[in-house]
């Protein structure tokens, strides 16, 4: 029998699907669902393949203790039953808050699952116990912040609009890897009408490979690519100036700023020709039916924020937010307008209480006083739906924080992780065929629900039960620990305004909650206090702003520059067969992806003496990475490409690529800055 749910992976994509079901501990194909039209029957290769994972033989099965030294694994730990487990944990949150007070308890959790009840349910505790918060920066913030300056809300034009576009430009992604609805929707444009594609990306992607023009421009300078346009098209007549007026601040100020701006500027920063640059923003004016699909990739640098709301300007000086197949997307995640407050506890949340930021847990667990501020140290962690020790920045400071002594961690996974390997409390967590949840998605215009369709395998349990019997242990009182996953749902879809599960699913297994064409393209207005979408950005309302922000948009030169000490520009970019650290345990993805590569400029192999193949060391001041190089000429020169976040157990002597990646928290409201690093490349020999 065939079941249909949703994929747990990748917020842009978040598929709808058709799992078979064999028995009721055993399921076998899983297909895309056809009748969803943003899926239409099309998934990734590795969530074809997710019997592999749900049915692994490495996978947790029983509540661990550890008994051995941190980080060393499985055979670290034996096995105790549920009640002893979960007992161990709530008296050492209680000791822990009665000698350093609740903050030292920090809650920790991001988006190895991104079902609302069963990812975000960890807030309700941390509300109810006031534990210390979360600032959640590790993905998205910097792109959120960026976009939102411009058009006021994390939506644009729907993406099931890439079908009827002339010229599809993906900007910082690589959907043949990481977002393959694209490149469906991209081809039935293109055998309907021809339409071409351009990629704006600092490597020769799988996708760049696909398309009619890649400007491959250096890491961080997209926000100079971005105005240049914008100067030719001021500058050529090729602006859309009644659009302009109509919806938008744009004003005397800002057509001195970007007269300024001109490909000749942009080339010394972006590495690009100055022509190159000019006929892409002919082209991109005088195709009205232009779609920006701007991913998060450009977005992961110190300058951001700038990068985004600088590309979200171009749709607003074109015009193309008028047609059909025009305009852009970044996401639309706010679309379905979903009252989180019964999962998440926000109705018991006290913002007195610190937050911490997810993206410097390095710093947080070493007791950095920038961080933890005047309260206690953190003593105590629950991680649920997330690595940290593989996948956070700074990752050699990250695992020094969990070796200490006196920090208690309970980790609740699906396999013994390099962060599960930290733990004193292992707890074997259901995958996403074996509960109940309900998904918003950023890529396409659905609510989604994903029902349960087999039992879990040993005893297994998920994330909302281990909640809620932590709950019950620790006295923390809301009424969404006593609902089921099912109940939780229901109430949170008729607070949103969905009415009940029957009533909001009663045609599918999804929800479309598309605006009209105005509503979905802005002509109704931009979601800003004046209707109109923002040339100039109000960066001060965060709290964390500096001074030098730019007014307008620009090339923000805060990134982590190349110099004689680090001469290359490195990115880590997504790969094809993992997720962030999600199926690096998978025999298939692995053999695909065979080992950890630098992907450097044949003329830098050259001058360093290395040949393709050899390995070489990657280093700065946080680190020395050991890997194989390849010779690759689709970069530009001083440019180096690492793909994927391998476990750290896959490099010499056991660090990571992460290693090298700073912990900065980007301006002005925070983020990572996995794309944003300057390195060193030795021969290893």
């Amino acid at each position: 029998m065939r079941f249909h749910t949703t994929c747990p992976h990748d917020c842009p994509s978040v598929c709808a699907l058709e799992v078979e079901r064999v028995d009721s501990h055993t399921i076998g194909k899983v297909r895309g669902a056809k009748a969803q039209p943003y899926t239409a029957g099309v998934i990734c290769a590795k969530v074809s393949r997710y019997a592999e994972r749900v049915h692994h033989r490495d996978r947790l099965l029983h509540p661990l203790k550890r008994v051995g030294a941190k980080g060393v694994g499985r055979e670290a730990f034996v096995q105790i039953d549920w009640d002893e487990a979960l007992d161990i944990v709530a008296d050492n949150f209680r000791r822990v808050a009665n000698e350093h007070g609740p903050e030292a308890v920090w809650p920790y959790f991001y988006a190895g699952t991104m079902g609302l009840v069963q990812r975000d349910g960890i807030e309700r505790l941390r509300h109810a116990m006031r534990y210390s918060r979360q600032k959640s920066t590790i993905c998205v913030t910097l792109a959120d912040t960026g976009w939102k300056a411009g058009c006021g809300a994390k939506r644009g034009v729907d993406g099931r609009e890439i079908a009827e576009t002339d010229l599809l430009i993906v900007w910082g992604g690589n959907p043949v890897h990481t977002q393959v609805n694209v490149m469906h929707h991209y081809a039935a444009a293109r055998q309907s009408r021809g339409a071409k594609l351009v990629v704006v990306d600092p490597y020769r992607t799988a996708t760049a490979e696909k398309s009619d023009l890649h400007l491959m421009l250096r890491p961080g300078t997209d926000g100079a690519l971005a105005c240049a346009m914008i100067h030719v098209m001021l500058s050529e007549g090729l602006a859309d100036r009644d659009y302009l007026a109509r919806y938008t601040d744009f004003d005397e100020r800002a057509e001195r700023h970007f007269a300024a701006r001109t490909p000749e500027w942009a080339s010394r920063i972006t590495g690009l020709d100055a022509r190159e640059i000019v006929d892409f923003a002919r082209w991109y004016a005088t195709t009205p039916r232009s779609f920006i699909r701007a991913q998060h990739g450009f977005s992961r640098s110190r300058n951001g924020a700038v990068n985004m709301h600088a590309v979200s300007c171009l749709p607003a000086v074109s015009g193309a937010w008028r047609h059909r197949g025009g305009g852009a997307l970044y996401g639309n995640t706010s679309l379905p307008g979903i009252d989180q407050t019964t999962i998440m506890g926000l109705d018991v949340m006290d913002r007195s209480v610190r937050a911490l930021d997810q993206s410097r847990i390095g710093p947080v667990l070493t007791n950095d006083p920038a961080d933890i501020g005047d309260g206690p140290p953190v003593h105590a962690m629950l991680v649920q739906n997330t690595n940290p020790v593989a996948v956070a920045p700074e990752s050699a400071r990250v695992r020094e924080g969990f070796l200490r002594e006196d920090l208690f961690v309970c980790v609740h996974e699906q396999f013994m992780t390099e962060t599960a390997a930290m733990a004193d409390i292992v707890l074997p967590a259901t995958m996403f065929v074996e509960h109940d949840d309900i998904y918003t998605a950023s890529g396409h215009t659905f609510l989604q629900l994903g029902r349960k369709i087999i039992e879990p395998p040993g005893e297994c349990r998920s994330n909302h039960r281990v909640l809620g019997e932590l709950a019950a242990r620790l006295g923390a009182s809301h009424r969404g620990f006593a609902m089921t996953e099912l109940e939780l749902i229901d109430d949170t879809l008729r607070d949103s305004g969905h009415g009940s599960i029957d009533e909001a699913f009663a045609d599918a297994n999804w929800l479309d909650c598309a605006r009209d064409f105005d509503g979905m393209h802005f002509l109704d207005g931009f979601a800003t206090r004046d209707r109109r979408f923002h040339f100039r950005p109000d960066w001060t309302r965060y709290d964390d702003c500096p001074s030098d922000m730019p007014l307008l948009p620009d090339h923000y030169d805060v990134i982590d520059n190349a110099d004689d000490e680090h001469p290359f520009r490195m990115v880590t970019a997504p790969s094809r067969w993992f997720l962030n650290s999600s199926f690096t345990e998978c025999d298939t993805s692995r053999r695909h992806e065979r080992e950890p590569r630098a992907k450097v400029h044949p003329d830098d192999l050259a001058r360093l003496g290395v040949a393709d193949g050899e390995s070489v060391h990657l280093g700065n001041r946080r680190g020395i990475v050991t890997i194989a190089c390849q010779a690759f000429d689709g970069v530009q020169p001083g440019v180096v490409i690492v793909e994927s976040v391998w476990p750290n157990r896959d490099f010499a002597g056991g660090i990571g690529i992460n290693t090298l990646v700073s912990a900065d928290a980007a301006p002005p409201n925070g983020g990572a800055v996995f794309h944003d690093t300057a390195v060193w490349i030795r021969p290893a020999a």
